[in-house]
């Protein structure tokens, strides 16, 4: 008959990699929400100055509405202030 007994430097090392697996997951997760996030506000900057360069050109209803929806601005002359600013 055999007898074994566990040593309590295992289940110490196994609980914290487990924390610091846990803790290294979280952490990932956090910096790729990040990332996502300024993606997302730099793809939406780079469209708005993309819009104002083509409203620039052509003055049609569909640039206004995009920058409408995009700048949550209301008349065509905070727009066209808007876009002065942006492509300056």
């Amino acid at each position: 008959m055999k007898f074994e007994l566990k040593t309590e430097n295992e289940n110490y090392s196994k609980s914290i990699s487990k924390f610091f697996g846990v803790v290294f997951v979280i952490t990932l997760i956090i910096i790729i929400c990040d990332i996502a996030l300024k993606l997302g506000t730099i793809s939406r900057n780079h469209e708005i100055e993309y819009n104002c360069r083509l409203l620039s050109v052509e003055k049609s209803k569909r640039y206004f509405r995009k920058l409408s929806r995009l700048s949550n601005l209301k008349s065509k002359q905070q727009i066209w202030e808007f876009c002065r600013e942006v492509i300056e």
